[in-house]
């Protein structure tokens, strides 16, 4: 069932495709938070933490259920929920509604994000796996590189709602692509040894108490809540207090995604000569000392937007080497039976710090870069002290095919 070779193909950019429907709902509309303040007053950060609360609660249910019924038909049923949510939000009249149809959103979004790493589980050993991790990010990261820039043309030529219409659009061609171009990954073999729905529950617990899955899973998790921090505070911090303009906002935002795509590609290549884990332990140093810097300049009043960028840029750079090695060393941990279930945690563990990260944002207003960095380097600064509590006693490595 599982074949290194299989780690690139057209089922790889079809899944990219797919994923990338939850960073278009993400990235798309935050150039026009202020126009959907103008309309229906302040509160447009919570509809981020709307929809990260619905990609916690989502996840949490499509793992086990895919584990269960397999993948494709909990995936199809997922993004048919994001199309008609999709839509819904473009008639909202209120903060209170969108936040609420954001999180239907989110709900259909989620099944896109966690079934895929479990079809990737099923497909690829360990370290094709981590290839593979490393090549969706090439696929599913043009949604943060474009979508910026057409949520800005959206706005500037069709108001906050286009924004919505054009996700309703991608999702319909993705479901069209899914139906008739996803096989089913996870037999019927392979689903009967899956434990029962009330053994879920045990499941869970028993994975929060696995050393070295928790240790990956918080390694991947952590950095990507500074990821979130950015994604959030960004609005703010550069169009409201660095004046930064949509338009220009929307090229900074697809040149830190372009780090992102840039370096993930890097690692797919370096992961020819070295094991998943050395490189994840040795860039999981970089947000750290990228945050810390910024922290400092932050500090001493020095509010330089060139050398914020630059350093932005690095940090965001850095997740991934970090993102594909950590996911693909957690799942490897576990069997094909239970990878939807083990995927489904981590990215409830995920977004649920997102959802805590993006409402501090929403809150925590400065005429600086102070709350951004200050969440980054903190969320940096767990992620590296976890990684070195929960796995520096079992630095030997993963087998490359386990």
């Amino acid at each position: 069932m599982m074949t290194p070779e299989r780690s690139s193909g057209s089922w790889l950019i079809l899944l990219g495709a797919l994923v990338a429907l939850g960073p278009l709902a993400i990235d798309m509309y935050l150039p026009a938070f202020p126009a959907i303040e103008a309309q229906m007053g302040r509160g447009a950060p919570l509809t981020l933490s709307g929809f990260f609360m619905g990609l916690v609660v989502g996840q949490l249910i499509y793992g086990p259920v895919s584990d269960h019924l397999g993948r494709r038909a909990p995936l199809l049923f997922g993004v048919g929920v994001y199309l008609l949510a999709s839509l819904a939000c473009s008639f909202s009249t209120s903060m209170h509604q969108l936040i609420a149809l954001r999180f239907i959103q989110a709900l259909g979004a989620c099944s896109c994000m966690v079934i895929s790493r479990a079809i990737v589980r099923d497909r690829c050993h360990a370290r094709a796996a981590a290839q593979a991790q490393s090549r969706l990010m090439l696929v599913m990261g043009a949604a943060p590189i474009l979508a910026p820039s057409l949520g800005s043309y959206l706005l500037h030529h069709f108001n906050w709602p286009g924004i919505f219409i054009l996700q309703a659009l991608a999702a319909t061609m993705a479901l069209i692509a899914a139906w008739w171009g996803l096989e089913e990954t996870h037999p019927l073999a392979s689903r009967q040894h899956t434990p029962d729905w009330h053994e879920v529950p045990a499941v869970f617990l028993a994975l929060l108490r696995e050393r070295r899955f928790m240790g990956f899973a918080l390694s991947s998790t952590l950095v990507m809540a500074g990821m979130f921090a950015y994604i959030t505070g960004s609005p703010y911090l550069l169009m409201q207090v660095l004046g930064v303009s949509p338009q220009h906002y929307a090229l900074i935002f697809s040149t830190n995604a372009g780090a992102f795509i840039l370096s993930s590609q890097l690692n797919a290549y370096w992961l020819r000569q070295y094991d998943m884990t050395y490189l994840l332990n040795r860039a999981i140093h970089i947000p750290v000392l990228t945050a810390l810097a910024m922290l400092l300049m932050t500090w001493s009043g020095y509010q330089s937007l060139y050398g914020l960028l630059t350093l932005l840029f690095i940090y965001m750079g850095s997740l991934g080497c970090i993102v594909p090695n950590a996911v693909a060393a957690a799942l490897a941990t576990q069997g094909s039976q239970r990878a939807g279930t083990a995927a489904a945690l981590m990215g409830a563990l995920q977004f649920a710090l997102a959802t805590l990260v993006s409402s501090s944002m929403a809150s925590w207003h400065r005429q600086d870069a102070f709350p951004v960095v200050s969440t980054m380097e903190l969320c940096a600064l767990l992620a590296w002290l976890i990684n070195r509590w929960l796995l520096r006693p079992h630095f030997p490595r993963l087998p490359l095919e386990s």
